[in-house]
């Protein structure tokens, strides 16, 4: 098992990244790595690299087109005018202030499915504020990440639902029939496992005061002076955000759920109303399309590599001879089996970046030895769901990882590893792992 090329090549990322290596460059030697040690020629890993990345590309395209409207959009002010409600109802607690947040991030995996998008539109001009009451980061990167996790595994809307039917299509696939409708009641543990991990960081943790500097924000310059109320550009802004939820909820009811081009297409039809509403002036529309580069064009391109790495991991053979390595360990004993499917998925997800991934690599494998040694559909839900949703918080090319730290480190001061990726990780992918082992075992 410790052969396993995805064990070692995951070990290996690991191991660079917290010694601060690029992630690219720690996500690149890892696929290399992967691809040597099952025997792949160095073309033959760079061919399937590659093309991991080519059928990855409308992510990036969508990351892109976000990062261009949450540019236009904080030049408008209309984030900070936020920002200043949110300080004038929550400014005195840093604790709620925090808790907030999460709320504001769940929101958006669900009620209005824009993801990370919302991030860098709200969290710099909110980074001024957190100094003043000296929350520590930390802390908010576990709220963002629990918002970005927690609604799509128990909520069945938006996100959430794109992953309920992954899970029950690929169970009922692989010999058991589940309904989509029925998996949200078994996800209540989890989801109640990631909360308790989000109190502990905010209420332990992370709880004492945290110094940083007021330094420059990485941002976009607002046009002009804010004046008291809403202009004209702030009411186009608003109606261009509108627009661009409305495309995807659109999309996600006439075709049966949220396709990935509903994200680039609602993201440009609510860039030509900003145009067109003057909200962003035709003279800046380039500086703005760039700004979306410098605001998610580092996130859309780990994606990319990130996907490329997955792509390795799958043809690597690594997942087959690591489910086979487990077998010969676990025999017919239910607790060890269900700890080493947990373990896998953790393994499995760390290596592709993506829990909605991991679900139909792992169904393969888990449904079958799930019947074969009496386990429950319910507590197969359990099992599969919970070993994909671990290692998505913590893993550092996850978009649950990069989000948080694309608004945080606005100003320089945050560090994606040791500031979002260990925290998150700990705090989550523990108690989901906890709950998951203890409910598949009663179930």
């Amino acid at each position: 098992m410790f052969t396993n090329p995805i064990v070692l090549s995951v070990i290996f990322m690991v191991v660079i990244c917290l010694l601060k290596v690029n992630i690219i460059v720690a996500i690149i030697l890892s696929a290399i790595l992967a691809g040597f040690l099952s025997g792949m020629p160095l073309n033959e890993i760079m061919a399937i690299f590659i093309s991991g990345m080519g059928r990855h590309n409308n992510v990036a395209l969508s990351y892109i087109l976000l990062g261009a409207l949450a540019y236009g959009i904080q030049s408008t002010g209309l984030a900070n005018k936020f920002a200043k409600l949110l300080e004038r109802l929550f400014g005195k607690t840093g604790k709620i202030f925090i808790l907030v947040l999460a709320f504001i991030a769940s929101l958006s995996q669900n009620v209005v499915p824009i993801h990370i998008a919302f991030i860098p539109i709200l969290i710099p001009p909110l980074l001024g504020l957190m100094n003043k009451m000296k929350i520590d980061r930390r802390a908010v990167a576990c709220a963002l990440a629990f918002g970005l996790k927690a609604p799509y595994i128990l909520i069945p809307a938006g996100f959430g639902m794109i992953f309920h039917n992954i899970i029950a299509t690929n169970i009922t696939d692989n010999g058991m029939n589940v309904e989509a409708s029925s998996i949200w009641f078994y996800m209540i543990a989890p989801a109640f496992g990631m909360l308790v991990g989000l109190l502990i960081a905010v209420f332990m943790t992370y709880r004492k005061a945290r110094d940083y500097e007021d330094l420059p924000i990485i941002s976009a310059p607002v046009e002009e002076e804010e004046k008291d109320g809403f202009t004209i550009k702030h009411w186009g802004a608003l109606l261009g955000t509108l627009a661009t939820f409305a495309v995807q909820i659109w999309a996600q009811a006439a075709f049966d759920g949220s396709p990935l081009w509903a994200l680039s297409v609602g993201a440009i039809l609510g860039l030509l109303i900003m145009l067109a509403t003057g909200a962003i002036k035709f003279n800046k529309f380039d500086a703005t399309i760039n700004g979306g580069i410098t605001l998610m064009g580092f996130i859309a391109f780990v994606m990319l590599v990130a996907a490329g790495y997955g792509e390795i991991i799958r043809e690597s053979g690594g997942i087959e001879s690591l489910v086979n390595a487990s077998y010969n360990i676990i025999g017919n004993n239910r607790v060890l089996a269900v700890i080493a499917m947990q373990l896998i998925g953790l393994l499995v997800t760390l290596g592709i970046g993506t829990s909605f991934g991991t679900i139909p690599i792992i169904s393969t494998v888990f449904v079958p030895l799930c019947i074969a040694m009496g386990f429950s559909p319910a507590a197969t839900i359990v099992l599969i769901a919970t070993a994909g949703a671990t290692g998505d918080a913590g893993m550092p090319a996850s978009d649950t990882a990069l989000g948080p730290t694309a608004g945080l480190d606005a100003d320089g001061q945050h560090d994606h590893i040791w500031d979002t990726c260990i925290p998150t990780f700990f705090h989550f992918n523990i108690p989901i792992k906890v709950v998951g082992i203890i409910v598949a075992l009663l179930l």
